[in-house]
């Protein structure tokens, strides 16, 4: 090769190699995800409290579809443990990042009580949730809040008016009314929803006192070992080993819940409680939509009574709350047994 010939190609490797460095890359294009967030955030308040908490709603309630799917095979106590070993996974990144006051109580004797009680709520939800169509189930945990005010009443001594009681003693009759004691048989999986949903309101009650002194991120940390913990020699006792296909599923179930839990976060920070009480029942057409799609169910008449009788109820209880400026109970972990 001749001398000019080589200056010429050196010249041009420079020139080339000069621009390779200098030129930014390319953009990297936004991704899907965070493209959505960004679209959220940038709506009004309570349009923005209104999409997370739809979205929380379709989560818990496709948990209890996976559920559904893998409850035939997998004992409760295993899909317990798995989705809390899950959430407990998820979450080694926030405790991390707070450490060490993730894991510092003084408390720890009502984080005990706690997670024996949202135990107990799983449990008897998501045996429920096995054998009473989707909309039934879901329907029945709404008596969450009625025995929340129960309990405000015995444990927190809270005062209530007579149009609060009236309101609770109504959402009572909407529950009986999905009962249907009159036709002489009460389903026994019909009590267990009941019965789960008073133990998620004691839980409500354990939160808001252990919300006053101790981070959430703790709460999150206490709960999701300990009721793993609790559920651990059931679950071993009784181990059937998933298939692949039930392993991925048991994952979704812990992952679902986390994301549910996350959305109704953001939704709660962004809307007034008072304007998203009534779109977070919302969870009631997603099981009505998804049990008649995917399992050809349909409610009776009765739920759907009853559950228009305890949703209006509890939707007064909210608003008139708000009206007399009290707070309105509504923590993310304390939503029902599908977000315990």
């Amino acid at each position: 090769m001749r001398a000019g010939q080589s200056e010429f190609c050196l010249d041009l490797i420079v020139k080339r190699a000069h621009w390779w460095v200098m030129t930014p890359p390319p953009a990297r294009a936004p991704d899907t995800a965070e493209t959505f967030i960004q679209k959220i955030a940038a709506l009004p308040g309570n349009v923005r409290g209104a999409i997370w908490i739809t979205i929380a709603g379709l989560m818990f309630v496709s948990v209890a579809v996976l559920i559904r799917l893998v409850g035939d095979h997998i004992p409760v106590t295993e899909i317990l443990f798995i989705r809390q070993s899950t959430m407990l996974i998820l979450s080694v990144p926030a405790l991390i990042r707070l450490f060490p006051g993730s894991m510092t109580t003084q408390r720890f004797r009502f984080h005990v009580a706690r997670a024996g009680l949202a135990f107990a709520a799983m449990w008897l939800g998501f045996t429920a949730v096995l054998h009473l169509p989707l909309a039934d189930a879901t329907a029945l945990g709404f008596a969450k809040s009625f025995f929340l005010t129960i309990f405000a009443i015995i444990f927190l001594k809270e005062t209530v008016g007579i149009r609060r009681w009236a309101a609770t003693i109504v959402g009572f009759i909407g529950v009986l009314v999905m009962l249907q004691p009159t036709s002489g048989f009460i389903s026994p999986y019909a009590l267990m929803a009941v019965g789960g949903a008073a133990s998620a309101g004691l839980v409500m009650i354990i939160i808001r006192y252990l919300s006053r002194h101790e981070l959430p991120i703790t709460l999150l940390y206490f709960q999701t070992i300990l009721v793993g913990l609790m559920a651990l020699p059931f679950a071993i006792a009784g181990w059937v080993t998933p298939t692949p296909r039930e392993m991925v599923l048991l994952v979704g179930i812990g992952a679902l819940s986390a994301i549910g839990q996350i959305c109704n976060i953001r939704a709660f920070r962004a809307g007034e409680a008072t304007f998203l009480a009534s779109l977070d029942y919302s969870r009631l057409l997603w099981a009505t939509l998804l049990g008649l799609v995917l399992f050809a169910e349909w409610p009776n008449t009765a739920t759907l009574i009853g559950a228009a009788i305890v949703i209006a109820a509890a939707i007064y209880t909210v608003r008139r709350e708000a009206r007399r400026g009290k707070a309105v109970t509504r923590g993310p972990g304390g939503r029902g047994f599908m977000s315990n």
